[in-house]
């Protein structure tokens, strides 16, 4: 089980979202807090340690703290704009 922490700019764009997408990130999010890091991918370059999860249209952008079993949400935000 891990800690998700998730910071006031995320919940921000979050929230600025539609309700049905919202929800699709909030399960995704529960997937984190279990440990399910299954079709994740590592970013590359100047995101190197981070990785994104796939929540339908939009992205979850995350970094993971490997001996504390904490994850933090970088960026919610729609494909096109997350990188």
């Amino acid at each position: 089980m891990f800690k998700v922490i998730i910071p006031q700019h995320a919940l921000k764009e979050l929230s600025s979202i539609k309700k049905t997408d919202q929800q699709l990130v909030f399960d995704k999010i529960k997937d984190l807090e279990k440990g399910l890091f299954s079709n994740d991918k590592a970013l590359k370059g100047k995101h190197k340690g981070k990785y994104r999860k796939r929540a339908g249209n939009y992205r979850i952008i995350y970094l993971k703290e490997n001996d504390i079993l904490v994850i933090t949400i970088i960026r919610i935000a729609h494909r096109k704009e997350v990188y």
